[in-house]
């Protein structure tokens, strides 16, 4: 009878193991955004007409950005990934991937094996070439911040920022991660160093200004936007500063100071461009709560 029971509870135990690695197998998860899967294999949704998943792996062209290196399609065939090879003759298929890229589903290790593929691919070397150069660092780094994930951009950043810190670029790259991450007094130290190093780089008065207003110190961040605008060459970022200041006072409702800086906004914007059309909603909007 004991040796019954114990071979009864085994079966379940297989059984309930089987099942494990059969949803394993099948389960895919479209909830990871492409930059949150380089170097994986991946999974792209369907459509519902179609069969078939087409998948492959994501990495970081330093120079090009986020890039899919396209490998083939799979089904799910009775709890089974079956592999549908592309053409042979067509090679690799590479595609750069923009902010509106689906969300994918990474592979895991069972889906990866029953598809036949390397855990890394061999010609992903070629792209990890020089990789611990501050220049590759720093691409790597403004490429995250291009697409909002600043808050993996820090590590590649850091890293060059200790090596090389006035590398060209650099502490752009870094101040800005930390004031897109609201780390606004960790970015200051990295600004007043920069433009100690390089005060005719109007960026770094943006992003200092940036960091000031964000931490209320509005004083020093109307001295230091008016610096920025006054060695800046760009109208654009003349009203980015302008409007920023604007808002800081319309939040005080300091009228006079915010009619200065609303003129500032206005002669330096496009008309009904998005910072002209601020500057109308505050006014419109002086006296609600």
């Amino acid at each position: 009878m004991k040796r019954t029971i114990k071979i009864t509870v085994l079966a379940l135990i297989l059984i309930s193991n089987i099942g494990f690695a059969q949803n394993n197998l099948t389960e895919l998860n479209f909830d990871t955004k492409y930059f949150d899967a380089v170097d994986k294999w991946v999974a792209f949704p369907k459509k519902d007409t179609d069969s078939t998943f087409a998948y492959g792996f994501i990495y970081l062209d330093n120079q090009a950005g986020f890039t899919l290196n396209y490998e083939a399609q799979f089904q799910i065939d009775e709890q089974e990934l079956k592999n549908i090879p592309s053409d042979s003759t067509i090679g690799f298929m590479k595609y750069r991937l923009e902010p509106n890229t689906s969300l994918v589903s990474v592979l895991n290790k069972e889906q990866i094996t029953a598809l036949n593929l390397p855990n890394i691919p061999e010609w992903l070397s070629t792209y990890k070439e020089g990789s611990n150069k501050v220049s590759y660092l720093k691409n790597e780094g403004y490429h995250f911040n291009h697409v909002g994930a600043s808050h993996l951009a820090l590590e590649p950043l850091l890293k060059a920022y200790e090596v090389e810190p006035h590398f060209e670029g650099l502490e752009f790259e870094l101040s800005f991660a930390y004031n897109a991450l609201g780390k606004f007094e960790k970015a200051i130290p990295i600004l007043e160093k920069a433009i100690e190093n390089n005060p005719k780089n109007f960026f770094f008065f943006r992003e200092l200004g940036f960091s000031y207003k964000n931490l209320k110190m509005i004083d020093e961040a109307e001295k230091v936007y008016r610096k920025g605008i006054k060695i800046s060459d760009d109208d654009f970022q003349k009203s980015e500063m302008a409007v920023n200041m604007a808002q800081s006072y319309f939040e005080l409702r300091n009228k006079e100071k915010f009619d200065e800086w609303a003129k500032l906004t206005r002669k330096y914007a496009e008309k009904d461009s998005r910072y002209t059309k601020f500057i109308d909603h505050f006014e419109q909007n002086w006296n609600k709560n």
